[in-house]
């Protein structure tokens, strides 16, 4: 399986469809295709694969939550191959356990919960104002790409762009912030987004499609900030946590709004919500990243 030309979002989806239709190996051993041409294996895309080798484990509950390490980099063409361990078979809770190893390396583990539905308490903090999605612009064009394309090979800026609104549509609901404004704010990011094409009516899937976006570009929330995206500077994902508080639907916009509260040691902290049209808060996100700024100029 290899990568599709990004000139159709529904081609897009497709793709990201097929990359997520694990194989099953053996008894709860999955074998998943990246994919790619090129670059560094996306973390949203392990991300979605071990929540689909856990899922086809369970018999019942929605996923509420995942925490998982990145563990080494991995190879964008190398099969992936899931294990999948089940930890707990309770009444409520359902727990499984999923390590990544690809090449013969372990490159990533999680802890996957799910729980049978139930009636109890309910608040939130309510969405943060934003402008409609479809009056936004793509998320690309609000990070410094006439810099970046200075020092990119011919055609690559032009590559970056088809990928990051695919297969899912990102729109910039706020300008990003920059250490440069020197107005002292801490790094933050808005975005709207939705899939490029209907999804099937399978919680597992729209769980993966859901977690690929929570890694869309969550370090660009400090890297940007930094410019850390300019030649010589380096992140990467070190964690991942995400908790769901209602049932995964992605079959419209979900506004995703991160902030870094902290920062220090070249690692920073970021936590996110999602939020459907209606303003309810469907899922909450932490990760910490590795960040390295380029030097000076």
């Amino acid at each position: 399986m290899t990568e599709p030309a990004q000139d159709s979002p529904d081609k897009a989806v497709a793709f990201l469809l097929r990359q997520l239709n694990l194989e099953p190996t053996d008894y709860d051993h999955f074998r998943g295709e990246p994919g790619q041409e090129e670059g560094r294996l996306f973390g949203g895309l392990v991300l979605a694969q071990s929540v689909v080798a856990a899922g086809r484990t369970v018999s019942f509950g929605a996923i509420h939550s995942l925490h998982a390490y990145f563990l080494r980099a991995g190879q964008p063409k190398d099969p992936i191959d899931y294990n999948v361990e089940r930890v707990r078979e309770g009444r409520n809770f359902l727990t499984r356990r999923v390590t990544a190893v690809q090449a013969g390396h372990t490159i990533f583990e999680a802890s996957v919960s799910f729980v049978a539905p139930e009636e109890g308490i309910a608040h939130q903090e309510p969405m943060p104002d934003a402008p409609d999605p479809e009056t936004c612009e793509p998320w690309w064009t609000t990070i410094a790409m006439p810099r970046m394309a200075e020092h990119l090979p011919p055609g690559m800026a032009d590559r970056m762009r088809r990928r990051m609104n695919h297969p899912i549509d990102l729109r910039a609901a706020a300008r990003p912030t920059r250490e440069s404004d020197g107005d002292g704010r801490l790094p933050a990011r808005m975005v709207w987004g939705k899939m490029n094409a209907p999804l099937p009516e399978d919680p597992i899937l729209h769980a993966a499609a859901m977690f690929y976006l929570s890694d869309s570009g969550l370090v660009a929330t400090v890297a940007h900030h930094y410019g850390i995206w300019m030649p010589g500077g380096a992140s990467a994902s070190l964690d991942h946590a995400m908790w769901f508080h209602r049932p995964p639907r992605f079959d419209d916009w979900i506004l995703y709004v991160s902030e870094s509260p902290a920062a220090h040691a070249a690692r920073g902290l970021m936590f996110a919500g999602m939020y459907n049209r209606e303003g309810v808060r469907v899922a909450s996100v932490a990760q910490e990243g590795l960040f390295r700024k380029p030097p000076p100029r």
